[in-house]
């Protein structure tokens, strides 16, 4: 493989796997495996096939379904085409794509049977493809049809993420960002083509797709493509492997399975990020089985922008060093620089930063300085060593499980309960998940509410990882101003799920 960064993955697909044909690109959890070569040849016909139903470049193709071997050739069919890719969660509620999906204005919804009552807003208005013999009928077709090559600046994909007010925003990543930060980190994570990656993690979010798929694509890595994360099955497929990518719940339940030292012996690489992992856990892990977690730090925005090193020291609790090419900065919030050592938010700028947010440009010039850097949100410092240490955010965003969970979301569905005068919802420390989601109400004269009553008309609206994990029922503190002080809260009541 060539060390020239390309410009696009479509680029490096066309380049490196026709040399790859027989290799194999993809084993499914039931042993069925995919070379190269009929990734590729399937990609180019399902985007031939797009392209005759009258979809062109830079047209939005949504996906609302499980994860799949099919929805990563129509992403690597996206990449070959110019199409944007639009990933979402597909534990979404009716409610939350209806907006999302208005938003996105696709030219088609790829989506589950089962979930086609997620599409209702639209089912009138653009075409549904199932997931499955949908996509599956369209590269039997085997359409001859040629698409033009992205180029670097041209957007890739459409990821939507938001703060902590107001509605979800897509991010909007070219296809500049995405191979400029694979090839970044296929680089300084030593990935090569005798890796084998477990790859257990979704693919509507940056993580599994942008990074793990991103990178193993870059390579020519085979991939253990696996439908969701199950502790024992992971550690029964180690023997196998050599490179693992998780978030910090993964660790701590991997740590709970017996004969996980043993297993992890042929491992090369564990990697962590989407959310902090507690440093007991990476001590806990490398106490375990020899292996010490390499942390990294990204966001939706700007994939990745930091890691531990693959060779020296790696820190517990660190997001690491900035990643070659990608500048980083640490400003007060009236963007004065800081020196080395002081707390603030974490700037950005370099090749794998967004092109903005979608049919947002107030929010997009919010949030570029004058220079163009990227103002991440994220409150860190550097070390003496030049290692990032994330203090948290700027906002109230909550990561549970890896996910981002929007607090004054979840309070907008609690307040439609009758009774509920007030609430705040707040991100506490979870064994398991990182942070789980707690809700306090504030309920009104004459009215007592069950706390297993308002977590059933949350789930019934909200996505599960949303969800709060408990209620409280107790006046709220608030400063002077009236305002919630929510620091006040999580500090209260900090050993909630311990």
């Amino acid at each position: 493989m060539t060390s020239e960064a390309p410009l696009t993955l479509a680029a490096a697909i066309d380049a490196r796997w026709p040399a790859w044909t027989d290799r194999t690109a993809i084993e499914s959890a039931d042993g069925r495996t995919a070379s190269f070569g009929a990734l590729r040849a399937d990609a180019l016909a399902l985007a031939g096939a797009l392209l005759d139903e009258g979809l062109k470049p830079g047209d939005r193709i949504a996906v609302v379904a499980p994860k799949s071997e099919g929805l990563l050739t129509l992403y690597v069919a996206c990449l070959m085409s110019g199409l944007v890719y639009a990933p979402f969660n597909a534990e979404y509620t009716a409610a939350e794509f209806a907006y999302l999906l208005a938003d996105v204005d696709p030219a088609a919804v790829v989506i589950a049977p089962a979930l086609a009552d997620r599409a209702a807003a639209v089912a009138d208005k653009v075409r549904l493809i199932d997931a499955d013999s949908g996509l599956a009928a369209l590269i039997a077709r085997r359409s001859a049809t040629q698409a033009t090559r992205p180029a670097p600046g041209d957007l890739a994909a459409l990821l939507y993420t938001s703060g902590t007010t107001g509605k979800p925003k897509g991010a909007m990543l070219t296809h500049r960002n995405l191979a400029s930060n694979a090839a970044t980190l296929v680089a300084h994570w030593g990935i090569t083509a005798s890796d084998v990656l477990l790859h257990a993690l979704p693919i509507f979010h940056a993580h599994g797709l942008f990074v793990a798929a991103n990178t193993s694509f870059l390579a020519g890595v085979r991939m253990v493509f696996l439908p969701r994360f199950e502790a024992a099955d992971i550690v029964r497929r180690m023997a196998g492997a050599t490179v693992f990518m998780g978030v910090p719940t993964h660790y701590a339940r991997l740590l709970a399975e017996p004969g996980l030292g043993a297993a992890s012996a042929s491992m090369r690489l564990f990697v962590s990020g989407s959310a902090p992992l507690p440093a007991d856990t990476w001590t806990a892990f490398e106490r375990v089985t020899g292996h010490e977690i390499l942390e990294r730090y990204g966001m939706t925005e700007t994939v990745m922008m930091t890691s531990n090193p693959l060779a020296g020291a790696r820190i517990a609790g660190s997001a690491g060093k900035p990643l070659p090419g990608i500048a980083l900065r640490v400003a007060a919030p009236d963007g004065t620089l800081l020196p080395q050592g002081e707390t603030g938010i974490v700037e950005v700028s370099g090749p794998n930063v967004f092109a903005g947010y979608w049919r947002a440009a107030d929010k997009t010039a919010a949030s570029f300085r004058p220079d163009g850097y990227f103002v991440t949100g994220d409150i860190g410092r550097f070390d003496e060593a030049g290692y990032l240490h994330l203090a948290g955010r700027a906002s109230d965003l909550i990561i549970s499980g890896g996910f981002n969970v929007y607090p004054r979301e979840v309070e907008d569905v609690l307040r439609e309960i009758e009774g509920v005068a007030d609430c705040a919802v707040v991100g506490l420390p979870h064994a398991d998940w990182g942070e789980a989601v707690a809700a306090v109400v504030e309920t009104a004269p004459g009215f007592a509410l069950a706390e297993a009553a308002v977590i059933a008309h949350a789930r019934a609206v909200l996505a599960p990882f949303k969800t709060p994990k408990r209620v409280l029922f107790q006046a709220l503190p608030r400063n002077a101003m009236g305002k919630i002080e929510k620091s006040r809260l999580r500090t209260d009541l900090a050993g909630l799920f311990a």
